[in-house]
């Protein structure tokens, strides 16, 4: 059993109902076997555990892991590749490097890296797009095993329109697919979901199978792209008739255990259909800054009731950092003029973490700090003489901290993280 002492803000509230930051300036969380069994003012939490180990975090912010909705394992060494249009990004970056990823020892060199980024960002959750080959999928579900986070990611399928490298057929993306869940769905903090990259490179049959699979795998997720891009839309409906959101829907692939990146442009039947299914949407602001795709419509998916969370989406956006989603989240906003939702630091810090959590069907396990909850912190501790360090000393109020947190904060300020009170990073 261990005392986290130090400066704890959450948000157990969804602020955009009417929940306010939580926060004590010196909190004691008690920590036993990975779960939160009692927090407090630290004097009161002390008397109620003496003797107990004090994990002192003063010198800082604590606040719950950060959890990353979406972002793609393969695309970690093309970050940065600006100035292209989505199907264009995707032709010249992000499909070459993908097409690397059959040689299993490049496969393992960039998961290494991914999940030690991943922490090192303070990101304890993550839905991650996996590979096209089964091997390296393997690859990545083993490295997040041996760091210990809590990945949700699976093979990702596709059929026609992209590199024939990168092709499957339904049969196989089944075969493969089931086989990689048997090894992973269920291991320790890993799960299994089911990935069609995105319409436009699936057939009919092959979203016919990944609902197959998605159905014998109990438990699993789907995840795939909507509505980024005008051209790609455009596309789609072409190939299948009807919306977006219709091509997987048609296929039962539209649920409370679905997770859809972008949703840029949406049309309000494709709203309503995915507030009343309970799938949630990932936004992904640097990446849609970056192509060009678009600005988010936050108040449009709040009034449809659709649950929205935080991805970084790299490579096309532009790091692994969720403080750095959030403050681009908050200018995406701004620059929607009227009818935008203005987001203040609670609601980012909620986005980042309890919504993440929410989307991914974790939240009665991770997302805030509460009793009950595992103890999946991160400890943001600033070198001494940096503007976030002098920021953070010169804060007036604890909403105030967390707003240099998403206006300042790197990986590098990430001084620890915690996954089930098992720390990861120091």
């Amino acid at each position: 059993m261990s005392v986290f002492r130090g400066h704890v803000v959450d948000t157990p509230d969804d602020p955009f109902a009417g929940g306010a930051l939580r926060s004590e300036a010196d909190a004691g969380v008690v920590v036993s076997d990975g779960v939160i069994i009692d927090r407090g003012e630290f004097a009161e939490v002390a008397r109620r555990h003496p003797g107990e180990q004090v994990v002192d975090l003063r010198d800082g912010v604590v606040l719950p892991g950060l959890v990353d909705t979406h972002v793609h394992y393969p695309q970690l060494r093309v970050i940065g590749a600006l100035g292209m249009p989505l199907l264009d990004w995707l032709e010249r970056c992000a499909l070459p490097e993908e097409a690397r990823f059959a040689d299993v020892a490049y496969a393992q060199g960039v998961a290494g890296e991914f999940v030690r980024a991943l922490a090192d960002a303070g990101t304890t959750s993550a839905l991650v797009f996996g590979s096209h080959f089964a091997p390296a999928v393997d690859a990545l579900f083993e490295a997040a095993q041996d760091v210990g986070l809590r990945v949700t990611s699976g093979l990702v399928l596709s059929d026609r329109l992209l590199r024939p490298e990168l092709h499957t057929s339904a049969q196989r993306a089944y075969d493969e697919g089931r086989q990689l869940a048997e090894r992973w769905h269920g291991a320790g903090r890993l799960r299994y979901a089911v990935t069609p990259r995105f319409s436009l490179s699936c057939s009919d049959d092959l979203l016919a199978s990944c609902t197959t699979l998605h159905a014998d795998v109990p438990g699993s997720w789907l995840t795939s792209h909507i509505n980024e891009n005008p051209a790609e839309i455009a596309k789609v409906r072409e190939l299948f008739g009807g919306s977006y959101l219709d091509s997987y829907d048609a296929h039962g692939l539209v649920g409370k255990r679905s997770v859809f990146a972008h949703n840029v442009h949406a049309t309000d039947a494709e709203l309503e259909l995915l507030g009343a299914t309970g799938a949630a949407v990932s936004h992904c602001p640097t990446s849609n800054c970056a192509l060009g795709s678009g600005l988010f419509a936050l108040e449009r998916h709040l009034r449809h009731g659709v649950t929205v969370a935080l991805g970084s989406d790299v490579g096309a956006g532009t790091g692994l950092s969720l403080f750095k989603e959030g403050l681009q989240a908050s200018f995406v906003q701004r620059l929607r003029g009227a009818d935008s939702v203005p987001l203040t630091p609670v609601h980012l810090l909620y986005l980042a973490t309890a919504a993440g959590a929410r989307a991914l069907g974790l939240q009665d396990q991770v997302g805030d700090l509460s009793i009950g909850r595992r103890f999946d912190a991160v400890w943001v501790r600033p070198a001494q003489g940096t503007q976030l360090d002098v920021g953070l000393r010169h804060a007036d109020s604890s909403e105030s901290a967390v707003a240099k947190l998403f206006a300042l904060a790197t990986s590098a300020d990430v001084a620890g993280v915690w996954v089930d009170g098992q720390r990861i990073k120091s």
